[in-house]
Order: C-alpha cells, then structure tokens, then sequence
C-alpha cells in the first residue's frame, strides 16, 4: 500500500514539473507559461486490487489525486487509466503526444507470492499516445511505452470506451482494453528462471516471445456534484493471456483473472499566476 502510495506522489511530481502548456510554448520567455489561469486537482482515490499482477488475492490500498496544470478547455473524454500524458496535437478529433507511468519495485515484500524471486526494480515507461473520436461518444485511444531501468521491453495498450452523459452532472462510459508486450517484459514479471526456482520453489518458466498480455474490460460513473467537485466509482476486470498467462507464478500461486474495484473523489481549485 505504501510503495501504490509514493508511486502517485511522484506522477504528481512529474506532472508538477512539466505542465502540458509548457511544452506548447516557446515564443517567449522560458517561464511565460507560468502566467495566467491555472487549475489544481486534488482528491483521493480507494480501491480493491490484486496484489501484483497475476495475484489471486486483492489487497485495498489508498493513493492521492493531485494535479496542477493551466486552465483551458476540458479534454472530451479521460480515463484513470490514461498514463501521464502531454499532449503535443490536438484538433479536437485526433489528439496525441507523450506518455510515461511510474514503475515501483515489486518484491518479496509485497506478497509471500513472490518471494524467492529477483525484484522488478523501480523504473518508468515512456513513450507516446494516439487517441481518436470515430463518434461524438466513442474514443479509442492507443499507448506504447519503452521500459527504462525495471526492465527494457515494451507494452502496448489499446481502449475503447463508449461515454454518454445521462444528465448535464452524470457520465457512464466503458469498453474493452487489450495490453501487449514483449519478451523482456514477460522475462522480468513472469520469468523464473533456475536460480528463482530454487529459491521461490516455483517451477521453472522462460516466456518465449511476446505478444498479447490481457484482454479485458472497464467502465465508470461520474457525477459532477458541483462544478469543481467530482466524484466517481469504476470497476476493471482483465485476464491474463499467452506468455504471462503460462507462467509458473500465476498457473502456481497466482489467478487468470484480475479484478479491480474503486471510488474515488476531486476538487478544483482555480486560481491566476
């Protein structure tokens, strides 16, 4: 709980640092950004979630939801499951630009699952994202994303989510998601290799190749209270599949099906710089 904890508080550092606006200016001085409207989010989230990935058990964990950027035009539609994101073009049908996510050491402190096993060190991914608005009320959005220090392969996510605004104050929305990636990342998650094995008393398992990870499916309930205070419930399940599904770690200890359950709830402060 502590390490899902630190890991929001340093994507907030992240975001903190390198707001959108920034990376659109440059006409004039460095920090010219800084000036105007701004908004601040913040709010908190609690949630039901496997341990790690492929556990079978669910741990509740709580983390903070805080974000600074410039005042503007609300995006159509964001999901919590967008990575932090810059946007770089934006027409309003097509959007894209940087994406990152924090990546935290999961060890044999997190669960008794994976002790025995080498540790996921901590780390980040970066990449990009492309989103698009085929309707007035679908966007699919797609991210691929490099590993940096925790391992050094790549994942790919793809979502779909249909959205309608039962009234001016409720929006439902959903869709499938589907997540990719390769070897390296299957190796260092999923892999137990001779020297693991031993340790953990887990069969042996090297994934041979990448390719789809899990398929699956989300969806959430806005309500608007107010116009600066949100609050929200949502739901995810996912399976595992192909090489992450095949491991020793999950086929041994852990579960196929991965279910994640949460509410949570935001304020936005306005305020001129």
């Amino acid at each position: 709980m502590a390490k899902r904890f630190a890991s929001s508080i340093l994507s907030t550092a992240i975001v903190l640092a390198f707001p959108t606006g920034a990376l659109a200016e440059g006409a004039g001085g460095v920090f010219d950004w800084v000036h105007g409207d701004w908004k601040l989010i913040v709010g908190a989230t609690g949630m039901v979630a496997p341990d790690f990935e492929g556990a079978k058990d669910l741990m509740f964990s709580v983390s903070p939801i805080i974000s600074l950027g410039k005042a503007g035009p609300e995006a159509r539609f964001t999901s919590r499951n967008d990575g932090i994101s810059f946007s770089l073009y934006d027409n309003g049908a097509v959007r894209a630009g940087l994406n990152g996510k924090i990546i935290f050491e999961r060890d044999g402190d997190d669960a008794d699952e994976l002790e025995g096993l080498d540790p996921v060190r901590f780390g980040a991914e970066v990449g990009g994202f492309a989103e698009f608005y085929p309707t007035d009320w679908l966007r699919v959005r797609g991210e691929v994303r490099q590993g940096i220090r925790s391992y050094s392969g790549v994942v790919a996510d793809v979502r779909v989510d249909a959205f309608k605004d039962i009234t001016p104050s409720v929006r439902v929305s959903g869709g499938p998601r589907v997540s990719f990636a390769s070897e390296d990342y299957f190796d260092a998650y999923y892999g137990v290799d001779a020297q693991e094995s031993a340790n953990s008393g887990l069969s042996e398992y090297s994934p041979d190749g990448g390719g789809i990870k899990s398929i699956g499916f989300g969806g959430a309930y806005d309500w608007k209270v107010t116009e600066k205070f949100t609050t929200s419930v949502f739901s995810e399940y996912s399976r595992l599949m192909g090489e992450a599904a095949d491991s020793s770690l999950v086929e041994e200890r852990g579960s196929l099906n991965q279910f994640t359950f949460g509410v949570s709830a935001a304020y936005r402060f306005d305020f001129t710089m």
